[in-house]
């Protein structure tokens, strides 16, 4: 790099000097050497000789490294990499306002990242706050000499593939250790958005104004979301969106008895979150505030002003949610998640009673477009229906149901009479930028995909990018879902080594990754799967856009009461819906599918048949065509159903006493085909039954 001026721009200087105090201030008031004059913006220096950039690797991986910033944890990893004499040992992620940085008590320096701008103070510097660059400028050094994020064996590559989409594949396999994680994983970030949950519906004519009513509640999206599932080719953006579904709640249970074309809206709010799935987290919470079914979910559709005469008050619904499990949680929390405590070593509360009802004045006057044409039902007692459009796009405002009444929250208050669009700008502008923002939800991420019990250090990590991309930028998605995946704890082998590591793989992602496995087909093109409590053998206790609650299907900090992962207080949310019960029913719905498919009534019309028809059967069908190949050598079977299924996680023993099992079916090479389909079904069975695939590492 160039030596720059020691007289920086006044705006760069204030930036980086405001940002340091704030960094000092955050760790323990101070330094008593600190100079009078740090405060002052025209005297912090600009240097770009303090941190001199090695010479970066050269050729491809050099230019390759350029196309993009580092991190910020990228960045504070190469410093302890590169200048280890000033930024000695491994320290962790810390945050104070907008800055990320690290402490190191050897040397006395710390170096963090603010915005763009990269900053030192300590010994170094003189103790004199001093940016010595930007992002960009240490990007190639930086993304060059990393260590290769590289697959060095299939079972890796499996891992790495099966927590960013729903399932893998041999390609799948050999394209991440031809191309490299990052690589890998940028390729299918750049894919297009697939066919939208919408458009699909409408395909196959759900949105038909007849007798069949469609436009009342039949459940009709849950064939929407399984095809989805299934066959979508932008797999790691869907699993993406899955996971998000599962953190910001709108579950058809709720809206399908209050809200007509409770399908489509279900569609809608599924497609809002595949659209912003990454995108800016900023943005996506305002498409979700407004979307027509989170509006019916959590009563912001026709929430209206307080009326002093009658006594009404804005409903609080959504404004408590937004709060407590869309944004900021229950407790203020450090960068790493831990909780705040009190001089009495109780958890501080992150909001009030008050702060609830403030800001429920925000999401008033808010409702759906009832502007379209209406129609009337076919079928007695012929009602007035709503278009199906009214539950597409966003809310509209009426400005004479807004409240004007001041909202004091979180320490923000947005004067009376503030027009309804500002305010709402206003108060979703803090909930995204809360400190406590970063870290809750960065600990569900990473709980998502990738383990229940993420460490501390993981989590502050994930948190930092939320906080900066490395561009300056807050609540990159695409950037934090690229740290949640890429992170070492999610690769590594201690990680695959530790019994503590990793999560219960949750039964909707058990028949998605079946079925995408082995290329599940509909025969006739209507892809009418139905998992569902009304049918009890294929109640799978868990359906996609359907929790039970908006406290979606368990609780993040779930730890099982009574066995040794209470002793340690590890969190493990999918066992709060596995009991006795639901571990045996698994078996049966699994071989309710896995032979021949999935039961379908009239797979040849949009419609369900009331009556039993000549049609009715297993219209939605795995392919085990290569497996059949496999029939012959037990091992071999078990061996891809391992990869393929486990990432090679089933233990040997395990393997061999399923391979010993599958033998005594006495099956050759000329057996009946329809042997050979039983007999990869029940290998099937067998893996993902055993407690090795169960958990996911």
């Amino acid at each position: 790099m160039q030596s720059e001026p020691t007289a920086p721009a006044r705006g760069v200087a204030s930036a980086a000097t405001l940002a340091a105090a704030a960094l000092l201030a955050a760790c323990g008031g101070g330094d008593p050497d600190l100079p009078a004059q740090f405060g002052d913006p025209d005297t912090a220096l600009r240097r770009s000789d303090l941190l001199p950039i090695a010479q970066p690797l050269r050729g491809q991986r050099q230019a390759a490294a350029a196309q993009r910033l580092p991190t910020p944890t990228e960045l504070l990893d190469f410093a302890e990499r590169q200048y280890a004499q000033f930024f000695p040992s491994n320290e962790t992620n810390q945050l104070s306002g907008d800055v990320v940085y690290r402490f190191y008590p050897r040397s006395g320096n710390y170096v963090g990242v603010s915005g763009d701008a990269v900053l030192v103070l300590g010994p170094l510097s003189n103790n004199v706050v001093t940016h010595v660059g930007n992002m960009r400028d240490f990007a190639a050094a930086v993304l060059a000499s990393r260590p290769a994020l590289r697959a060095v064996s299939d079972e890796e590559a499996a891992r790495f593939v099966l927590h960013a989409q729903f399932s893998t594949s041999t390609e799948d396999i050999a394209a991440v250790r031809a191309q490299g994680y990052e690589n890998w994983l940028d390729a299918q970030l750049a894919l297009p958005s697939s066919q939208s949950g919408w458009d699909w519906l409408t395909q196959k004519g759900y949105a038909t104004v007849d007798t069949n009513e469609f436009f009342f509640a039949m459940g009709t999206n849950n064939y929407m979301i399984w095809y989805q599932m299934f066959q979508s080719p932008d797999a790691v953006r869907r699993r993406w969106a899955l996971a998000l579904s599962e953190i910001f709640v709108v579950s058809w249970r709720g809206i399908k008895d209050v809200l007509n074309w409770d399908n489509f809206a279900m569609a809608e709010y599924w497609d809002l979150l595949c659209g912003h799935a990454l995108g800016n987290y900023r943005e996506m919470l305002e498409a979700l505030t407004l979307n027509p079914a989170m509006g019916a979910f959590l009563s912001t559709r026709g929430n209206q002003r307080e009326d002093a005469t009658t006594g009404r008050l804005p409903d609080e619904n959504y404004a408590r949610e937004v709060m407590q499990l869309f944004s900021i949680g229950l407790h203020d929390l450090n960068l790493d998640a831990s909780i705040k405590r009190d001089g009495n070593g109780q958890p501080i509360e992150s909001y009030s009673a008050d702060d609830v009802s403030h800001l429920a004045r925000v999401f008033t006057g808010y409702d759906q477009d009832r502007s379209h044409p209406t129609f009337v039902n076919p079928k007695p007692p012929h009602q007035t229906i709503m278009n199906v459009v009214a539950v597409r796009g966003r809310m509209v405002l009426d400005a004479t149901k807004h409240s004007t009444a001041e909202k004091s929250f979180l320490g923000v208050t947005i004067p009376a009479n503030t027009p309804a669009v500002e305010s709402l700008r206003i108060a979703l502008d803090t909930l995204a930028n809360h400190p406590n923002t970063a870290p809750f939800l960065a600990r569900q991420f990473i709980q998502r995909l990738v383990t229940s019990n993420p460490a501390p250090a993981y989590i502050a990590r994930v948190a930092s990018t939320f906080v900066n991309n490395g561009a300056g930028v807050r609540g990159d998605l695409k950037a934090v879902l690229r740290a949640v995946l890429l992170d070492p704890e999610a690769r590594g082998a201690a990680s695959l080594a530790s019994p503590t590591f990793g999560k219960l793989r949750e039964p909707m992602l058990r028949i998605a990754q079946w079925g995408r496995t082995f290329k599940l087909h509909s025969k006739r093109g209507t892809w009418k799967a139905n998992f569902g409590p009304w049918d009890p053998v294929r109640d799978l206790g868990q359906f996609p856009l359907d929790p039970p609650s908006v406290f979606s299907y368990f609780r993040p900090g779930y730890v099982p009461p009574g066995t040794q992962m209470a002793q340690t207080g590890a969190t493990t949310p999918e066992f709060q819906i596995v009991n006795e019960s639901t571990v045996a029913t698994w078996i049966n719905q699994l071989m309710s599918v896995v032979f021949r498919g999935i039961w379908v009534s009239a797979p040849q019309q949009a419609a369900n048949s009331p009556v039993p028809s000549a049609t009715d059967g297993q219209d939605i069908a795995p392919d085990y065509s290569v497996e059949k190949a496999l029939v012959g050598d037990s091992s071999a079977l078990v061996r891809r159903l391992n990869l393929l299924l486990c990432a090679g996680q089933l233990s040997p023993a395990t393997s061999a006493r399923i391979a010993e099992a599958l033998r005594v079916d006495g099956i050759r090479s000329d057996s009946s085909d329809d042997f050979k389909q039983i007999h990869v079904a029940r290998a099937i069975v067998f893996v993902m039954c055993c407690a090795d695939y169960l958990v996911q590492r």
